[in-house]
């Protein structure tokens, strides 16, 4: 099962609109393209991105499809308002927590 790595950090001064985002528009999103949200860490303390989160798909084909979707890149365009160091990358899941 392949998973989706996500991080990022928030802009300073954005973190009532970006929370907003995520909640109503962003997490959602991700589900309707069908990617199952797995967890999402906040980094309160030490170095590395503010926000690590993770998805996975049922196989490679449906994550490729998910991130092919026009659906997909809204909403990253929409998060990048938000947000600063962008990043992801696809790896196996291997049912722990992964960077």
């Amino acid at each position: 099962m392949p998973k989706l790595l996500m991080r990022w950090n928030i802009k300073p001064g954005k973190e009532a609109e970006y929370f907003e985002y995520v909640l109503k528009e962003f997490a959602p999103g991700i589900s309707k393209l069908g990617l199952q949200l797995t967890e999402s860490w906040y980094t309160v303390y030490g170095e590395g991105p503010q926000i690590l989160s993770g998805a996975e798909a049922e196989s490679d084909t449906a994550m490729e499809m998910a991130l092919e979707d026009e659906a997909w890149e809204r909403l990253t365009e929409k998060l990048k308002e938000y947000v600063t160091d962008f990043g992801y990358k696809v790896v196996p899941s291997t049912g722990r927590f992964q960077l």
